[in-house]
């Protein structure tokens, strides 16, 4: 069975967890797919194992230079495109009083401002009937110390999803966003997290969570999925993908 045959997909972040599963089943149903990533170790192992009908770009997206070129190959690797994955993200986690400047700036630099100017980018790529589905996350939700800086870009990803729904509603483009808990990626979420770090992160996730286990990668894709090419009525909405976790 070939699900996603003719389609075509961009997915940013996708040389590792949600949007690694994500472009794989999208070429393993038949899809075509341009995904993004920014270290060279990741791009080239994505390369390998997802074969030819994926096309791999190096792109840092928090960069507008880096944004339009993006477009550009998109433009010329797989012209109109069905379906756009806005899934890279940064979070270091750090208390009020200790949360710098730069922290601040980066993520809202990748979590938010690089994701608006995206969807302005390829917002003229996708054809009619087509959609963008955007990673926020329970935390736009939800009031955890040391999230504050992260919890408040998600919060502003889940805004611009409401209002990139209603203007490219006229365009028969939908809108949505896939919000994830505790999910068991290489990095749990949190950039520069050490093995300690990961395996507290899993602890937590089991013990904090009511299905009583961390979720796989291949779960989001599902649901990034289903909101991309099945919920053909459904624009402005997040679905959580949490375990229950935010909403128990």
């Amino acid at each position: 069975m070939q699900p996603y045959a003719g389609k075509k997909a961009v997915v940013t972040g996708g040389t590792a967890g949600m949007g690694l599963a994500t472009a794989r089943a999208l070429v393993e149903g038949g899809g075509e797919v341009l995904l993004t990533g920014r270290t060279e170790a990741h791009l080239e192992a994505a390369r390998h194992a997802l074969g030819p009908r994926a096309h791999v770009l190096r792109s840092d997206a928090a960069s507008r230079a880096d944004i339009a070129a993006l477009g550009a190959r998109v433009a010329e690797t797989l012209g109109r495109v069905d379906a756009v994955f806005v899934n890279a993200g940064y979070a270091r986690l750090a208390p009020l009083e200790e949360t710098d400047e730069g922290t601040y700036d980066l993520t809202f630099d990748v979590n938010t401002k690089g994701p608006f100017f995206l969807v302005q980018c390829l917002a003229p790529l996708v054809r009619a009937g087509g959609a963008f589905v955007l990673t926020t996350s329970v935390a736009d939700v939800t009031g955890t110390p040391g999230m504050g800086v992260y919890s408040g870009s998600k919060a502003a990803l889940r805004s611009f999803a409401r209002v990139f729904a209603a203007e490219l509603a006229p365009r028969g483009i939908r809108v949505n966003a896939v919000s994830p808990g505790y999910i068991k990626t290489p990095t749990m979420g949190v950039s520069g997290a050490s093995a300690e770090d990961l395996a507290d992160f899993e602890r937590l996730g089991t013990e904090e969570t009511p299905l009583g286990r961390t979720g796989a990668p291949e779960e989001v894709a599902r649901a990034a999925l289903f909101l991309a090419f099945e919920a053909t009525f459904t624009t402005g909405a997040e679905l959580p993908v949490d375990g229950g976790l935010a909403q128990l």
